[in-house]
């Protein structure tokens, strides 16, 4: 296996809850991407030779996360422009796609390659990428020639998502720089993003949680699951778990640093939310620092609540991991349910 020689500051992923950097300069875009740890080892190469050689052809900021023991999995993260993050991506994929560790990044990638991507991007900003009735991913698609399979579900212990972009290293690199426009023309919808970081809890929950359902395109057509979707993005953020949460709005920041983030929630889970008497929220205000309103009526056709957050950026971010948590304990409960109803029909 290669050795990970790539700089610190660059390699390294940040921790689960780290706060959402400061709005992009220079339209620079970070994109990340969940990769396995033998092809972690390609892109860097032996002694760093691949991701050095990477960086001066883009000019991006290029490194892979730390092994984590156990864990099958690394984070990819590349920032620069959009052009170069998009080239980046498309020297890395047909790197892959080589299925030659040694062999230098080709100039020239396959078209003739069907290889696939799984992006991270926040829960808030994939509304961004998917767009009204899913018309926005249905043109990246029909524009790259890639197809793209956005997840329902956010991630373990993170606010991003995975969006499955299928296709040539060619069309991927398209598909991908088009998705970097919608993310930096949207990019405060992004703020407050939880990163996600691989962990054996989520290896052995069954990995990468590949998109079974939720927004399917492919080609020139767009299945569509259920439109509740308005998420982040992999733009420098970190990620936390993930649940049927709905559409994270935008954030504005106030003169005493106070921001506010809304987020939509599917009706059926608002009760498990709220709790008894309130008291569950009420407890997710007392731990996190920020005050959570809730909307007494759906805000669209979706039939979703809309939560109103208001508090620091870390007070908001810990809101946000403890919403979650309480989602996702919530669907594991409901699932749990499901299945020993259905053993008892059986019998």
């Amino acid at each position: 296996m290669p050795s990970d020689s790539s700089p610190k500051p660059e390699s390294a992923t940040p921790p689960p809850g780290s706060r959402s950097p400061s709005p992009p300069a220079d339209k620079t875009l970070t994109l990340r991407a969940l990769v396995s740890t033998k092809d972690a080892g390609v892109i860097i190469g032996k002694g760093g030779k691949n991701v050095a050689e990477l960086r001066d052809r883009t000019g991006v900021k290029a490194g892979v996360s730390k092994v984590n023991p156990g864990v099958h999995e690394r984070v990819l993260t590349v920032t620069g422009s959009i052009h170069a993050v998009a080239k980046a991506y498309t020297l890395i994929i047909t790197q892959l796609v080589s299925a030659n560790p040694s062999s230098p990044i080709s100039a020239s990638p396959p078209s003739s390659s069907h290889t696939s991507i799984r992006l991270l991007i926040s829960h808030n900003l994939m509304g961004t990428i998917i767009g009204r009735q899913g018309l926005k991913i249905k043109a990246i698609q029909d524009s790259s020639g890639a197809r793209m399979i956005a997840a329902k579900d956010m991630l373990p212990q993170s606010t991003e998502r995975i969006v499955d972009v299928q296709g040539s290293p060619e069309s991927i690199g398209h598909a991908i720089e088009e998705i970097g426009k919608c993310l930096l023309e949207d990019w405060e919808r992004g703020l407050g993003t939880v990163l996600f970081n691989p962990t054996l809890t989520h290896d052995d929950r069954g990995g990468n949680r590949r998109a079974s359902h939720g927004y399917a395109g492919g080609g020139s057509s767009y299945n569509g699951g259920s439109r509740r979707t308005n998420g982040d993005t992999n733009r420098s953020h970190k990620s936390p778990p993930a649940s049927p949460l709905g559409s994270p709005t935008s954030q504005s920041q106030s003169p005493s640093n106070l921001r506010t983030q809304n987020i939509s929630i599917p009706s059926d889970m608002v009760g498990c939310i709220i709790g008894r008497n309130g008291t569950k929220i009420t407890e997710i205000r007392r731990l996190s620092g920020s005050k959570i309103s809730i909307a007494k009526t759906p805000h669209d056709e979706t039939g979703e609540r809309m939560f109103t957050i208001v508090g620091t950026p870390e007070a908001n971010e810990k809101a946000l991991f403890l919403l979650y948590h309480q989602l996702e304990s919530e669907k594991e409960r409901r699932v749990g349910r499901d299945a020993q109803q259905q053993t008892e029909s059986q019998d």
